[in-house]
């Protein structure tokens, strides 16, 4: 059973992450920065706008695509 409830006054208006810890500890550090990330999810999606159309006629059953 769900039950929707009113958001919460500045809920989820913002995520953020402190990868410091990882960056300090393990030396880790994200390939891509927020610009070359959302660049790269743009041409995905213009690359596949096949499955994109097939999530709006709802004609999509969960395949996945890409990598395996």
């Amino acid at each position: 059973m769900i039950t929707f409830v009113t958001a919460r006054p500045g809920h989820d208006m913002r995520y953020a992450i402190d990868s410091s810890k990882i960056r300090d500890e393990l030396g880790w550090q994200p390939k891509e920065d927020f610009a070359s990330g959302f660049g790269k999810t743009v041409q995905w999606y213009l690359d596949n706008q096949e499955w994109t159309k097939r999530i709006l006629d709802g004609s999509y059953q969960l395949e996945r695509l890409g990598n395996a």
